[in-house]
């Protein structure tokens, strides 16, 4: 919840923050009654569980409800993955579809492939997957890619928010309203991952301080690795390197971090950092637009995690019997059949409900931001964007826009508001001047009337001839040109022609001048 509303914009965070706490009553609900049991039921052929549905848990056999919460998280992980990748343009109703889907059917049917087993003995697996030798200890591919394929498929259907690409390829970057809840939600998953990963072992035994050692490890070297490497590239410290790098660097560690070194999974998480920086321009590049980095921290960091174990994992701790070659391939088997399964399930479901029930947001919508379109919740900034919307639509500055006392919304409405007064005293001495002027301009078009009159009733309009000179005399009232003109042009030999003009045009005063020449 923090880290995906810290990285996605004010106007989105409210909707963010309720999609992620949602999710989690949905899967509670839907694992419960249906998830539970396809993926821990009892197993037809290894592909899913046929009973143990609406279970009862009672006093008699205690580890089943702890194992059930315990297992709850790990659905709730995979459903919120979704949310990040595709914030700030999916309609929540669409996202609670997507949720449903996952915690019903698709992480229970791979979860049942990689992790079922026979509730009443611990150690036997059911999944046909598992009894491939197939290892994934805390879900580097079961939770965290499982999420990231199904993000993947939504974000393609409902495609990139609006202005993120632009038609000559140019890239926004779209910050998200407070990195700082973003850094503290990495921190809490950080914490968390201590009993992702150390409760994975499902007994408090001397395996889980080496569990959780690793995984700090791993979480270190991709946060060191992503902050070096993304610096090197891109040539300054960018805010979310350190933030995803650590994320990466756990999702990667997940999957081996009961069967490798120290050193190993320091290494595994260095690795994981850099695949999740070169994944972001790979996204880009096909103009999906993953809103928070879910796919390059949990898609990316998933797979290698998973293929982690088979080329680092010990392979007697592993206990698969398998070569090092095969425990490779295994792996690789597990990631593809994962994809197969949430693309194929996610893909077919979401274009089927989006075509008669469209998953995104209308543009209005998007540009007025979710946490009101979607809740009718509002912020202070958004009530602010409101009204100043409302001035620039109807081009009424006439009064000041709301102040939110103490805040620094607030502050910048104090601001606004100054600026709109200056505006309006601006605007009342155009309007005088605009005035003053449209009286000057009446004068002066009087006074031209005048000088009008005065000139055609001194200047004679007939034609004379003194001397053998042809003098023509005519009027032509000018109202905006003055001026003296002659030209002197010879006809033919002998005889020339000379014209004279006085054009005047200056009110009274010229023409009186006129009648003086």
């Amino acid at each position: 919840l923090c880290l995906e509303s810290g990285l996605t914009r004010t106007k989105n965070s409210i909707n963010v923050a309720i999609k992620n706490i949602t999710d989690f009553w949905i899967a509670t609900a839907v694992f419960y009654t249906l998830g539970f049991g396809i993926m821990y039921g009892e197993s037809f052929y290894g592909f899913f569980g046929t009973n143990s549905f609406l279970p009862n848990f009672g006093i008699v056999s205690p580890e089943i409800p702890v194992f059930f919460i315990f297992q709850l998280m790990f659905c709730g992980t995979a459903a919120t993955i979704v949310s990040g990748a595709v914030a700030e343009r999916m309609k929540f109703g669409a996202y609670i579809i997507v949720t449903i889907i996952i915690s019903a059917l698709i992480y229970p049917l791979f979860g049942h492939w990689a992790w079922g087993k026979n509730l009443s003995s611990w150690n036997i697996a059911t999944g046909w997957l598992a009894k491939l030798g197939f290892i994934d200890f805390a879900g580097s591919t079961v939770v965290h890619s499982l999420g990231g394929w199904v993000g993947l498929v939504a974000m393609s259907i409902i495609g990139p928010r609006e202005g993120k690409y632009s038609a000559s390829g140019e890239i926004r970057n779209i910050t998200g309203h407070s990195l700082p809840i973003a850094m503290l939600g990495t921190l809490i998953l950080w914490f968390g991952w201590i009993g992702f990963n150390g409760g994975s072992t499902l007994a408090f035994s001397g395996k889980v301080p080496g569990i959780i050692a690793n995984t700090m490890l791993s979480a270190a070297g991709g946060l060191g690795a992503a902050l070096i490497y993304g610096w090197k590239r891109l040539g300054y410290a960018e805010a979310t390197l350190p933030l995803n790098g650590a994320l990466a660097g756990l999702v990667s560690i997940t999957a081996s971090c009961h069967a490798v070194t120290s050193a190993q999974a320091l290494l595994i998480g260095i690795v994981g950092g850099i695949l999740m920086f070169e994944t972001r321009p790979l996204l880009d590049k096909f103009k999906m637009d993953d809103a928070v980095g879910a796919i390059p921290v949990h898609l990316t960091g998933g797979i290698w995690g998973t293929l982690a174990v088979g080329l680092f994992g010990n392979l007697t701790t592993l206990g698969t019997g398998l070569s090092r070659v095969d425990q490779i391939l295994i792996q690789l088997t597990g990631i593809v059949c994962c994809s197969l399964n949430a693309l194929f399930i996610s893909y077919l479901l979401l274009k089927l409900i989006n075509h008669y029930y469209p998953l995104r947001v209308s543009s209005q919508d998007e540009y007025e931001g979710l946490n009101f379109t979607e809740h009718r919740a509002t912020t202070e900034l958004t009530d602010l964007f409101l009204e100043m919307e409302y001035q620039k639509r109807t081009g009424d500055l006439s009064k000041d826009i709301s102040v939110e006392p103490f805040t620094e919304v607030g502050q910048i409405a104090e601001r606004y508001n100054l600026v709109l007064k200056k505006i309006r005293i601006g605007i009342e001495e155009r309007d005088q001047l605009t005035k003053d002027l449209q009286k000057n301009l009446s004068l002066i078009q009087s006074d031209l009337l005048t000088a009008k009159k005065i000139q055609k009733s001194i200047i004679a309009e007939n034609d004379k001839k003194i001397q053998g000179l042809n003098i023509n005399a005519r009027y032509l009232p000018l109202t905006e040109v003055g001026g003296d003109f002659y030209d002197i042009s010879e006809v033919k030999p002998g005889v020339t022609r000379v014209f004279l003009a006085d054009t005047t045009g200056h009110g009274v005063q010229a023409a009186l001048m006129t009648m003086a020449i």
